[in-house]
């Protein structure tokens, strides 16, 4: 009892926490309530924010994770020195108060993530507001778009500039700053992703992103689109294009990609283009080596070597990482997170992008 008194705003706090929390979890089942705030209120305060935090060129959302790591080794430190000064129940109470600390604000981050991003999570996406579904889809069909996309990567492969590699070499600068424009053409097909694009921010500490396996990052606190600019950058126009697609409301990660190769596709910028091609047929062509591999290294093969030069190099960055603790960890996270939020197959649902390009490409090639 003396505890409750003596931490009573706190406990307040965390019990306003977890009211909200059980109105989102009670309400999430409700599309209709969902597609009203996601329409009404998420969007709207996201994008009223974005709008401050474009203000300047850093990333707020960069800058806030460092401040809340400092903060939190320091709160740690202080929580630490309290309770040693301190002798029996007083440390106890020290120790429950500090811990009780934590547990607030860690509850209160994740309420502004449930209502600044989760509910978007269970309204209509992208499918829901197109009426083009992922489906099953034939073995030729798989073959036939795969092929297409081999072609098309390898028609603008020239095109772009290229390192004495021959690797992909476009001014990542320009890449970032040409964002703005990414969607102009899918927008006048699906006119629900209309939206005022500010651009896309890179990352300061983009190494420490490759290390977590992240080449870009939404922040619903900011409204900012983040992007890795460690990793190759014949994939940066397609990251920049996935992290638009979340700022649009789209909050499933296949429909992000999936949307990100049809933009980058048609923008009209060249370095967009090959990257949407090539993102596109990694997709593909992965689906179809577990298909049918005799095909798919017959694709793969036919490849201009200035193609096959950039598949090497991503391979050849992210294998550096791979299997790392940090990688494991954060996958396992990140899985856990897709999932919490309604994406059941978690990172698994990445497969269903070859399916979506399959569903989209068939009758129009």
């Amino acid at each position: 009892m003396k505890l409750l008194k003596t931490y009573k705003k706190l406990h307040i706090w965390l019990l306003a926490d977890l009211c909200l929390l059980a109105a989102y979890w009670l309400c999430r089942g409700n599309r209709v309530w969902m597609n009203a705030l996601a329409a009404h209120v998420t969007a709207p305060l996201r994008r009223a924010i974005g709008k401050v935090c474009y203000r300047v060129d850093f990333s707020v959302a960069e800058a806030l994770c460092v401040l809340l790591a400092v903060l939190a080794a320091g709160y740690l430190a202080w929580s630490v020195i309290a309770v040693v000064r301190h002798r029996g129940r007083g440390a106890l109470r020290r120790a429950y108060g500090a811990l009780l600390g934590a547990v607030c604000v860690g509850v209160a981050i994740y309420v502004g993530f449930c209502f600044l991003l989760g509910i978007d999570s269970y309204a209509d996406g992208f499918q829901e507001k197109s009426g083009l579904y992922a489906q099953p889809v034939a073995l030729e069909d798989l073959k036939t778009v795969t092929a297409y996309f081999a072609q098309q990567v390898s028609a603008v492969a020239d095109g772009v500039a290229r390192d004495e590699d021959g690797v992909f070499a476009e001014d990542r600068r320009t890449i970032l700053e040409n964002s703005v424009h990414a969607y102009d053409a899918l927008e006048a097909e699906y006119p629900f992703l209309a939206f005022e694009d500010t651009g896309v921010k890179p990352v300061y500490f983009s190494r420490f992103l490759s290390a977590l396996d992240f080449t870009g990052i939404y922040c619903p606190f900011t409204g900012e689109s983040n992007v890795n600019v460690d990793s190759p950058a014949s994939m940066l126009p397609a990251t920049v294009a996935h992290e638009l697609a979340h700022q649009r409301g789209i909050t499933s990660e296949q429909e992000c990609n999936f949307l990100a190769i049809l933009a980058a596709t048609t923008c009209g910028d060249k370095a967009y283009a090959y990257s949407g091609w090539l993102s596109g047929y990694i997709y593909l062509g992965n689906a179809l080596y577990r298909a049918d591999p005799d095909t798919y290294w017959a694709i793969r093969n036919a490849l201009p070597e200035t193609v096959q030069a950039d598949l090497r190099y991503q391979n050849e960055y992210w294998d550096q990482f791979e299997d790392k603790a940090p990688q494991k960890v954060s996958n396992r996270v990140y899985d856990s997170f897709l999932k919490g939020y309604g994406q059941e197959l978690g990172l698994q649902s990445y497969g269903t992008v070859a399916d979506l390009l399959v569903t989209y490409y068939k009758d129009r090639i």
